[in-house]
């Protein structure tokens, strides 16, 4: 177990209010999704737990960890309600009946509005990430919610960090909660900080000196601005990167498709904004880099957080111009370090070192919808086109359609492969992305 989980299951699988604080990464989901479906009546098909996420990325996050650990019982139907997404379908999924729901504060509050939800059987409601909820602007959503939740419910709070708003929070909605608390720093073990001093003229020129020092294989890359974000995009493929793009203009598919290309390594690089700084669990990410400091310094905590997950460790860069220095003075006043600020001159450039992805992902045109399953698209691959297993990498099903990562050498054999013969006795549409 991690800390948090250990700190916080004695108390949650007692049935407690209980108030967390820990950083992202550290095992949350589990600390309260083992004890909602310990006490879980799968028999009875109402919804019972209720988990409200900052984002949509964090709730898709969070249901997909819940599925995965609610496999030791049948029939558990999860569904999740964020925004973004067509309202119908998630209003026909909701006339069928769930147990557990996660979503957003907008999306689930319109659908109580509409009746679709009905919320009189839930026993257990979480703020997951409730410090970030009420950033954006939340808390009259989630309180008009919690209005409609029982009173008799044990409630769970989660948060990275404890504002003076979390006391208001927790004193409004919870019943004696207990508090649990484990170090939301980041220390020197786990990610090593390093604060560069650059010009704008010099910030992006210096990223593939910064890249190939660390020899990073996945890097995360964030910006202030979507349009900031864009334009990077554009110059580092004109220096001969590969390079995704994460914010908020991004249709939900988009977004979607751009988070599983990056986590299953068919693209080195994702530059975001601020919207992937949580909700982003993707393992293995060993370089973070700063692009711009941020203007908030858990902003900051958040952001290097996604390297360095589960105990992993990794490496967090961030670039400082001289208009910064004011800011990055208030950041090491947070962090209660004394930061050093280093020569960008000092990073040493190994021309030798390339950074590129040995996968490609393969786009295929069915889903959940049409009953096609991991192991369908694995052993298409291994029997049909006579690919061998480590030729195969991460296997994404979503509603309507599937991702595959396949090893670059044997790309276009497998989507020959798979378009002339069957998955699952049925032809597909398939390309590489």
């Amino acid at each position: 177990m991690t800390q948090i989980q250990e700190k916080s299951l004695p108390h949650t699988l007692a049935n407690s209010d209980l108030i967390a604080k820990a950083k992202t990464g550290s095992g949350k989901t589990a600390a309260f999704g083992i004890s909602l479906l310990t006490k879980l009546n799968v028999k009875r098909f109402r919804i019972q737990g209720l988990i409200l996420c900052p984002t949509r990325e964090l709730a898709d996050q969070v249901a997909k960890e819940l599925r995965r650990l609610a496999r030791f019982t049948h029939n558990i139907k999860i569904l999740t309600l964020c925004g973004g997404v067509p309202f119908g379908p998630q209003a026909h999924s909701l006339f069928h009946g769930a147990h557990i729901i996660v979503g957003t504060p907008g999306r689930v509050l319109k659908h109580l509005n509409e009746e679709n939800l009905k919320v009189d059987d839930v026993d257990t409601l979480v703020l997951d990430e409730a410090d970030r909820m009420l950033d954006m602007g939340f808390n009259e959503d989630i309180m008009k919610i919690v209005d409609q939740v029982p009173k008799m419910r044990q409630t769970l709070l989660f948060s990275a960090t404890y504002p003076s708003e979390i006391t208001q929070l927790s004193s409004d909605i919870m019943l004696d909660p207990i508090t649990v608390s484990v170090d939301s720093g980041h220390d020197e073990q786990t990610i090593k900080q390093h604060f560069y001093e650059t010009t704008p003229s010099s910030k992006t020129a210096s990223l593939g000196a910064i890249i190939s020092n660390f020899k990073a294989q996945s890097v995360a890359i964030f910006c202030n601005t979507k349009i900031m974000c864009d334009d990077l995009a554009d110059d580092l493929y004109d220096l001969g990167f590969d390079c995704l793009v994460l914010h908020s203009d991004l249709e939900q598919r988009d977004r979607n498709e751009t988070l599983i290309m990056f986590s299953n390594k068919s693209y080195p690089i994702l530059i975001a904004t601020d919207v992937a700084a949580r909700g982003l669990d993707i393992k293995d990410i060993d370089l973070v880099i700063n692009y711009d400091l941020s203007n908030d310094p858990e902003v900051h905590v958040h952001r290097i957080g996604r390297t360095a997950r589960a105990g992993a460790q990794g490496v967090a860069v961030t670039l400082v111009n001289e208009d910064e220095r004011e800011r990055f003075e208030d950041l090491a006043d947070y962090l209660d370090s004394n930061l050093q600020l280093e020569n960008i001159t000092d990073v040493v450039d190994d021309i030798n070192y390339k950074l590129q992805s040995d996968w490609t992902t393969l786009f295929i045109n069915g889903g959940k919808k049409k009953k096609v399953r991991a192991g369908d698209i694995l052993g298409a691959l291994t029997r049909s086109v006579g690919l061998q297993k480590d030729d195969v990498g991460k296997i994404d099903i979503l509603e309507h359609c599937s991702y595959v990562a396949v090893k670059n050498e044997v790309a276009d054999k497998s989507v020959k492969g798979l378009e002339d013969g069957k998955i699952k006795g049925r032809f597909f549409r398939v390309f590489k992305k």
